[in-house]
């Protein structure tokens, strides 16, 4: 059984050694994990190789992990709300784009957030999924609560019923657009997804001047 792995390329041996226990404990439950441009290529566009993908599979694993380190920022700048953030981690904006995805797809989906990484959008707690907030250790993958929460969502992966291949061709997400995609979102969520890559995209435009 597929299962699609959300992952951005690991930035340090810490990010990979993770990732990897994470792939191999999947393998261990007979599930298969695939994530693109890790272990599964196309010569398609990156949207277009996820929605390929992801049509393929049972189920959604995100993997959160630091890909953008902020010293320093301002939130909501200029308003009454504004406030000074400080060591803030964010996650690449495709952990987001790949639940949302999912969600629309209504595949199970198991979140993983490392230690630190700022928890917004469809990474918050509180929705429809579980959210684990964990360390980056490979033992953190042998915990009761990790074992749980795993054993709980493969079986909603075994009960999932397959799409009619005529209702997924009428109702891909590929073949929907942003606006359709962002409309299956509960609006909480979607206020919460808007925001998180908001300040995903707003970090790096700051990093892509900073380095100009």
């Amino acid at each position: 059984m597929n299962v699609f792995v959300s992952v951005g390329s690991t930035a340090n041996p810490a990010h990979e050694t993770f990732v990897k226990a994470v792939e191999d404990r999947l393998r261990a439950e007979g599930l298969t994990p695939l994530t693109v441009g890790r272990n599964y290529f196309t010569s398609d566009s990156p949207f277009i190789g996820v929605n390929k993908l992801m049509d393929d599979c049972r189920g959604v694993v995100v993997i959160a992990l630091e890909r953008i380190h902020v010293e320093s920022a301002t939130e909501k700048r200029g308003s009454a709300a504004e406030g000074k953030l400080r060591d803030v981690k964010l996650a690449t904006p495709w952990n987001q784009i790949e639940a949302t995805l999912a969600y629309s797809r209504k595949l199970p989906l198991l979140v993983l957030v490392e230690q630190g990484v700022r928890q917004d959008g469809l990474l918050e707690q509180g929705f429809d999924w579980y959210v684990l907030n964990t360390p980056l250790e490979p033992a953190a993958l042998a915990t009761s609560e990790f074992n749980g929460v795993l054993a709980s969502w493969t079986r909603k992966l075994s009960s999932a019923p397959a799409v009619p291949a005529a209702a997924a061709a009428s109702a891909s997400p590929a073949d929907m657009t942003v606006g359709q995609l962002l409309g299956a979102l509960k609006p909480a969520q979607l206020w919460s997804v808007l925001g998180a890559l908001a300040a995903a995209f707003a970090a790096t435009f700051a990093l892509g001047k900073l380095f100009h």
